[in-house]
């Protein structure tokens, strides 16, 4: 079956391709539409779909929308109750369920070919669940665990995967919502809602949570494998934080206490489910997937061996979920990720005419690893444009700022190209065979979905990816899957002696991340970094810069190294 799946009405519009239970291609909307998660998650919004990401996908296959055997739209409202049934202040929620139940018709006008009934509602949770359980390697049989902010009526999934199916077990009702809680604790706290909650995680560490006992009595497990979450008087624990304001000790004590009420939580349900399947490998998706200090706290202190989180694990991964449950239903057998780079890509030849075209000077060198490694060594700030695009939120490889770990200095002057606030941490990639005896937490982690504590002898060596607890989300490296990143590694070890280089996303503050060449040379032109890596070429800040008067090396003016004699 050939399978297009939609992600489109809450937040984060994305589409993803399943080709005989073979994923081909998976984008956010975002990346096309430069918009930061495509869209804001208002009822004025849904109607809003992943035009361009789904036109993509296509063309990545050589197929038509008349060629589709079936689409996926991650939502179902025949499952969804009015906003007032479920405890929900939204009175626009009507707008938000008629586009829902339009998506069909909204598709074939964008698809021009598409037939109506080829397009089938998926439960939004369900699309969630199938997006880990289906594409998780060795989880044939395995427990999935879904925890987000809201789908049609619920907030949360509790389930089993066996072979093609997946079988739920248990479910929160609205308004209970864990993901919700968060978003509101964000938005209290001078955040953006249902985009910056990754930035209370990082506040918390700097944080103790004095307050937990107390928050939990609005936040808890119920045992039965739910939970209460709902009506939090934010006001009572901290004054709200002005937007651009900054914190104060006790904004970060309240984050730090949340997220305890949220890992106890989450901790008890991991338990909960494990004792009704036994299973010995939990897959995870859903919004809240993406704290990857509470997914490191479920692998440390939960009862399963293995703990695997979707790379898109919010809403944008319901399209490849929502897919693969209809592939699994038709009778595919669906493979697992290989993994999360499943985005656009351009030929060595393409990125030449991009950079001959915009006029841009450029040199290719012997190997681009290996350049890349001396400029990290003498401590250049490096952009990474290197193959296909990464679907979620995480830069791993493909979309990268690099950066020399050794210098402490390095964080704050990330935060300040990428214009973030400087309490938030850059991650580390190291190679898989060297991570254990830097990190400790779970490893193999090649998708920064996990936080590991930094061994002590490694604290003063590594400081610019140390956050403020000791903890690192980490990035493992295969040579197998990532040879031109695992050469660079190794490179900058052997000038070094360092085998660990900061890696962050390649964008700057409120922006999506760098997709196409076109955003490369714009993000390189307009932030303070000296080198672009992209393809086997590298420009230099030097040299991009340089007055139209000064003469310019060979090799700078697009000639290989090597044949500039």
């Amino acid at each position: 079956m050939r399978v297009l799946g939609i992600n489109a009405l809450f937040h984060d519009p994305a589409a993803a391709l399943v080709v005989d239970g073979h994923t081909v291609a998976a984008a956010e909307e975002e990346r096309f539409s430069r918009r930061k998660h495509g869209k804001r998650p208002v009822p004025f919004a849904a109607w809003e779909l992943p035009v361009k990401a789904a036109a993509w996908c296509l063309s990545e296959a050589g197929l038509r929308p008349q060629d589709i055997d079936a689409v996926a739209y991650s939502f179902d409202p025949d499952l969804a109750k009015p906003a007032v049934d479920m405890g929900l202040d939204d009175p626009w929620d009507p707008l938000r369920l008629t586009y829902a139940r339009e998506a069909p018709s909204f598709l074939c006008d964008a698809l021009p070919g598409l037939e109506r009934e080829k397009v089938h509602f998926v439960a939004h949770h369900l699309a969630h669940a199938a997006s880990s359980a289906f594409a998780a390697p060795g989880a044939e049989h395995s427990s999935v665990l879904v925890v987000d902010g809201r789908g049609e009526s619920t907030s949360h999934l509790a389930g089993r995967r066996r072979g093609g199916v997946v079988e739920p077990l248990a479910s929160q009702q609205l308004p209970h919502s864990l993901g919700l809680v968060y978003e509101e604790l964000t938005a209290h706290l001078g955040f953006l809602r249902s985009s910056d909650e990754y930035k209370v995680m990082a506040l918390a560490s700097y944080g103790k949570p004095r307050m937990a006992a107390e928050l939990a009595r609005y936040v808890h497990s119920t045992g039965d494998g739910g939970f209460v979450a709902k009506n939090v008087p934010w006001e009572s624990f901290a004054p709200p934080a002005e937007p651009g304001r900054g914190w104060s000790q006790e904004h970060a004590d309240l984050a730090a206490s949340a997220q305890k009420c949220l890992e106890d939580t989450l901790l008890d349900m991991a338990r909960w489910l494990h004792g009704r399947t036994h299973d010995k490998v939990l897959t995870m998706a859903g919004g809240v997937a993406l704290n990857c200090v509470a997914n490191a706290r479920i692998a440390a202190e939960g009862p399963f061996s293995r703990v695997w989180v979707q790379p898109a694990a919010g809403d944008a991964g319901t399209a490849l979920g929502g897919a693969l449950a209809l592939a699994s239903r038709g009778g595919d057998v669906t493979e697992p990720m290989a993994g999360a780079d499943l985005g656009r890509r351009w030929s060595d030849e393409e990125l030449r005419r991009w950079l001959t075209d915009a006029a841009v000077p450029f040199e290719q060198p012997d190997d681009v690893a290996e350049t890349v490694a001396q400029a990290l060594a003498d401590d250049a700030i490096v952009a990474w444009f290197q193959g296909r695009a990464e679907y979620g939120p995480r830069a791993l490889g493909h979309r990268s700022l690099l950066a020399h770990p050794g210098r402490a200095a390095n964080l704050e002057r990330l935060n300040d190209v990428k214009g973030r606030e400087q309490f938030r941490p850059v991650a580390p990639m190291v190679l898989e065979e060297r991570a254990p005896e830097i990190f400790d937490g779970p490893l193999p982690s090649p998708y920064m979905l996990f936080v590991h504590q930094v061994r002590p002898a490694w604290l003063d060596r590594i400081p610019a990816v140390v956050h403020t607890d000791g903890t690192a989300r980490i990035q493992t490296v295969s040579s197998a899957k990532e040879p031109l990143v695992a050469r660079m590694l190794a490179a900058f070890e052997r000038l070094t002696g360092l085998p660990v280089v900061v890696n962050t996303s390649l964008n700057t503050a409120g922006r999506p991340m760098v997709d196409d060449p076109r955003d490369a040379l714009e993000c390189f032109g307009s932030s303070p970094v000296d080198l672009l890596a992209i393809g086997p070429y590298v420009v230099r800040r030097a040299d991009f810069f340089r007055r139209p008067d000064e003469s310019a090396p060979a090799a700078a003016a697009g000639v290989p190294r090597g044949e500039a004699a």
